[in-house]
């Protein structure tokens, strides 16, 4: 299926201490050391910043019973896209080197608080976290695997792409086939908790991410289809303030819940149980 080859496992960010960062959120400064043990959540403000998708890993699942499922599944080049400045192939080698991953979803089972689950999540350093086959393929293997183990399933989205232009349609066709894969999941009974997180737009809040039984937010995630300022060029309508936050969504019933960082593990386990999974 690929032309291109797994990255290199990643390797432990050090961070020295003295450092310092800004806070996207208040732009107050903050000492690096802190905010990793914080989850990457601002004390000052509560904003939650970018984490990677092997850092979900690390805070959601148990720690050391993560398997990763499917990673062996690597991007082809179906157009033989090239934009002015690189071709689709250099774009993701340089991807795959950027954030250590062989593309924007991570999937596997692991346990949560000794319950096992399936888990896929997508990162947003990888092309915006964007829909191309791959992505497509392993979230749906992952929602077929979570059917036939009858496991409850989690995905964890952080994506602001949409569909993969460099694939064209066959990027475009992923949203429709998992979204079949979920109603299959859904008719055997299964449980799928969508946690959406900044930011999740595009394909992906059009699709998977917003068919979840239960749908979790992280706070002041921006969370839509097309930009603020995309729909009001077109619709030419002026938009309330901040229509697309995690809180927003949670007043007018898209989202069921919005849940601190350092409290997610604990929250997915109790909607398991609560849900009898």
């Amino acid at each position: 299926m690929s032309i291109l080859q797994p990255p290199e496992p990643p390797r432990k960010r050090m961070i020295r201490e003295g450092t310092w960062i800004q806070c996207p959120g208040c732009k107050e400064p903050i000492p690096a050391t802190k905010v990793e043990k914080q989850l990457r959540v601002c004390h000052l403000c509560d904003h939650h910043m970018y984490v990677s998708a092997r850092q979900r890993i690390e805070q959601v699942l148990d720690s050391g019973t993560f398997e990763e499922w499917d990673g062996e599944l690597l991007s082809a080049d179906p157009l033989e896209f090239a934009d002015k400045s690189r071709t689709y192939v250099e774009r993701v080698k340089a991807e795959q080197k950027k954030t250590g991953l062989s593309d924007a979803a991570l999937t596997g089972t692991g346990m949560i608080r000794a319950r096992r689950v399936a888990i896929g999540i997508t990162d947003s350093q990888f092309i915006m976290g964007s829909m191309g086959s791959v992505v497509g393929e392993r979230l749906t293997r992952l929602a077929e695997r979570a059917t036939e183990q009858n496991l409850p399933l989690i995905i964890i989205s952080g994506s602001g792409g949409g569909a993969r232009m460099h694939e064209g349609i066959f990027s475009l066709m992923q949203m429709a086939k998992i979204s079949a894969a979920l109603a299959r999941y859904d008719e055997a009974g299964g449980l799928f908790i969508s946690v959406l997180t900044n930011p999740t737009m595009g394909g992906v809040a059009a699709s998977f991410a917003s068919l979840g039984d239960v749908v979790i937010a992280e706070p002041k995630a921006l969370i839509g289809f097309a930009g603020p300022r995309t729909i009001k060029a077109t619709i030419r309508v002026e938009l309330p303030e901040g229509f697309q936050t995690s809180e927003f969504l949670l007043e007018h019933g898209f989202i069921d819940r919005i849940v601190f960082r350092d409290k997610l593990k604990t929250e997915i386990a109790r909607t398991i149980d609560y849900c009898g999974k």
